[in-house]
């Protein structure tokens, strides 16, 4: 339990970066008071574990860390004191199992996100957390106590420091709306403009495949794209045709290129191999077989595989007389061009890019300009692919910020 005399920590935001924060505080001896606006922590972790939580990625230190891009650097030294191995340990302390998938993604045993969140909150409370939940911040008074705004009205709190961690501004009905931004420029932080990451993108589809194929998942099927320093990738995968135009795994996992790409030129291109399995040569020698009296879709379906929604991509692309052309056929399946017009609205993505630049911050976290702030999890200016890099990354920068408002505190802050 904390020492009722001990200084106070305010963490504001109890999502994982927020939580982790209050049990490093918490640890030390320290009094943690943490104030969420919604009537319960952890909400966004417990949607986000519906389809089974994935917590991190078993792959090697270096290529996890890889998975950060422009920040990657930074977000490495996130990881060094809190990385996937120490989630997994994490966990293991809540009395969670892991298991590494097929994929090398790490999920609990039982693949749910509800017995860790109340195991977790459990111990926080042991460990002397105070939750003090539908309490929105208002940012600070004159005098810099912490203004809340609670069911008996505003109410205003002391606190030696304050970690704020109040997530971006994907999921604004779990609380993510992003309405702590001109609170912090008011203040005078540096923000990036929030963005939308791991998002959809509209495509001008026409109302035949609108209509017919909406809904319709493509697999197996991979997508090359130009990333934001010029090289090709391709990965294989799925995603899935939507009424706007396409949402899923394999296109998240491009959605920052996209995204940017869209910034600068006003569009994006991505090419589609319908049939990754297939080389281009043996694909053109199999069209160029004679039709007869076979439909064009029959002879697609017999020679290529190709039916249904990747059909329809086809047929949305490709001009009606190049049908007949075996290799000009066989090259538009194996890099289909498709234009995004934009990413999906922010509050429709999975998570967010920007917020507080990293820059403004020190290698604990804190405020340069504010001794005393520190800030952690999806508010910061970073980004990463689904895959348990998102949440890793929140728990370590969590982690990171609570043990820097320890050691500035010891220090004499």
């Amino acid at each position: 339990m904390n020492n009722p005399h001990a200084r106070r920590v305010v963490v504001i935001g109890g999502g994982p970066a927020g939580l982790m924060a209050a049990e490093c505080v918490a640890r030390a001896g320290l009094r943690v008071d943490l104030h969420e606006r919604m009537g319960s922590v952890g909400r966004k972790f417990l949607i986000a574990g519906k389809g089974g939580l994935n917590l991190t990625h078993a792959e090697t230190f270096e290529a996890f860390a890889g998975r950060f891009g422009a920040r990657q650097g930074i977000v490495a030294d996130w990881l060094r004191r809190f990385g996937p191995e120490a989630v997994r340990a994490w966990a293991a302390g809540l009395g969670i199992e892991t298991f590494v998938g097929s994929s090398q993604r790490v999920f609990p045993r039982d693949l749910k996100a509800a017995p860790l969140l109340r195991g977790w909150v459990r111990r926080l409370r042991a460990d002397g957390v105070h939750f003090h939940v539908h309490s929105r911040w208002l940012g600070w008074a004159a005098d810099g106590e912490l203004r809340f705004e609670g069911a008996s009205g505003e109410t205003r709190v002391h606190a030696d420091a304050v970690i704020l961690a109040l997530g971006g501004g994907s999921w604004p009905v779990l609380g993510s709306d992003g309405s702590w931004v001109p609170v912090l420029e008011q203040r005078g932080l540096d923000l990036a403009p929030l963005q939308a990451s791991n998002c959809g993108f509209d495509v001008a589809w026409s109302p035949f495949l609108r209509t017919r194929h909406a809904g319709a998942p493509i697999k197996p099927v991979a997508i090359g794209w130009v990333t934001a320093d010029g090289r090709h990738e391709k990965r294989q995968g799925e995603f899935v045709l939507t009424e706007n135009g396409v949402e899923g795994s394999l296109v998240y996992a491009l959605s920052a290129d996209a995204r940017d790409a869209i910034a600068a030129n006003g569009s994006a291109t991505i090419h589609l191999d319908l049939v990754p399995g297939r080389d281009e040569a043996r694909l053109r020698r199999d069209l160029s077989r004679p039709r007869g009296r076979h439909s064009m879709a029959k002879h697609l379906h017999r020679n290529a595989g190709i039916d249904g929604a990747k059909a329809a991509l086809l047929h949305e692309v490709l001009p009606a007389a190049e049908f007949s052309d075996a290799a000009k056929l066989a090259a538009a399946i194996k890099a289909l061009p498709i234009r995004l017009q934009r990413p999906r609205p922010l509050a429709e993505a999975i998570s967010s890019a920007g917020g507080v630049r990293l820059e403004a911050l020190d290698e604990n976290l804190m405020v340069r300009d504010f001794p005393g702030v520190f800030c952690a999890g999806e508010m910061l200016d970073w980004e990463a692919p689904t895959g348990g890099y998102l949440l890793t990354a929140c728990l370590a920068s969590g982690f990171t910020a609570g043990a820097g408002a320890v050691a500035w505190l010891r220090s004499g802050g």
